[in-house]
């Protein structure tokens, strides 16, 4: 799974936040390592030098092999906390997304278990 940061403007950091959200990403998503291909990180401040509250924003885009890539966004006061809130959206998007296909319909119903006595 290759994992690419990307900074808006605003975002201050340089290469130790990218080493820092690369390591928290895959420390996150690595039970979906073989699963996917790569996972996109774009790291904007959607208030630039004004501020506020919840104004960084982390969207992550992971694209599972031979399928339609997936997205999720978080927004928060720090761009720490904004990554963490995407990677944790990420795993619980991908945990339905590849749980519904690992599991299946047409498992053992009612009718076919036998009779109690």
């Amino acid at each position: 799974m290759q994992i690419q940061i990307n900074t808006g403007s605003g975002i201050h950091g340089g290469e130790d936040l990218n080493r820092w959200a690369e390591t928290e990403i895959a420390s996150v998503l690595d039970r979906f390592s073989d699963q996917l291909t790569r996972v996109e990180a774009h790291l904007t401040d959607q208030n630039g030098e004004k501020g506020g509250p919840e104004d960084k924003q982390c969207v992550l885009e992971a694209r599972p092999a031979g399928q339609h890539p997936v997205a999720a966004t978080h927004r928060a006061g720090s761009v720490e906390e904004a990554v963490r809130g995407a990677a944790d959206s990420m795993a619980h998007l991908l945990d339905s997304k590849f749980g519904r296909l690992h599991h299946a319909k047409g498992g053992e119903t009612i009718r076919h278990m036998p009779a109690p006595d």
